[in-house]
């Protein structure tokens, strides 16, 4: 059996603005709202898969009447660590599987939403990512530029020794970027198609503000 058949069809959906979860990385939570914090434990109790995917903007029409509507691709992600707090808060790692098409949702009894989901176009996302070559040190240097003039602080620390094609996917899951920005690299076909989309976003930021061209 394939891994692509153990996945579920139906998934809880968590959406988060500004956040997406790729395939083979792993993204930390917090979970206080008490819908969700049910949405963990039904997880917890059926496999563990949560599905992270991004709402639309507000006057876009949703698959549910009367639900903010969603993206139609986000990413399922299977319950990697977790622990309670003494508050009652859930901290749990979420390590990406396998983005999916949200085809439908389901009249859930549940709290909080739940889609039927469809990963076929998304194989790809089950094997490991091909070793992909690009210029580290151009692009680590373009994101120093960039975030110097947005006064944020990056931490370096493992990114010259990261596989480029984890870099870059690192990148597009933690950069500060707009929620549509994110959910167009979120539905790239790959690293690769990253890449080329971080590196001529940046080099554009940079230019903009600059009054030039990219360097």
């Amino acid at each position: 059996m394939t891994e692509i058949q153990t996945l579920p069809a139906s998934l809880p959906l968590f959406p988060l603005a500004g956040c997406i979860l790729l395939p083979g990385e792993l993204l930390p939570l917090n979970v206080f709202e008490p819908r969700y914090l049910n949405m963990v434990d039904d997880a917890r109790r059926e496999g563990g898969h949560i599905g992270i995917i991004q709402p639309q903007a507000s006057d876009t029409a949703g698959l549910v009447p009367g639900q903010p509507a969603l993206h139609r691709v986000g990413t399922a992600g299977r319950i990697k660590s977790f622990a309670e707090t003494r508050d009652g808060r859930y901290l749990l790692t979420l390590a990406g599987v396998s983005r999916f098409a949200l085809t439908a949702e389901a009249e859930a009894q549940t709290p909080y939403r739940i889609g039927r989901v469809d990963y076929t176009r998304f194989i790809q996302d089950l094997v490991p990512r091909p070793a992909l070559q690009g210029d580290r040190s151009r692009l680590i240097r373009l994101l120093g530029v960039w975030l110097a003039g947005e006064n944020i602080q990056l931490d370096w620390t493992g990114l010259e020794h990261m596989p480029f094609e984890a870099l870059i996917d690192r990148i597009a899951m933690l950069a500060p970027l707009p929620p549509h920005t994110r959910q167009d690299l979120l539905e790239a076909p790959g690293s690769a198609a990253r890449a080329v989309m971080i590196e001529a976003l940046v080099a554009g930021l940079i230019a903009a503000r600059a009054g030039g061209r990219p360097q």
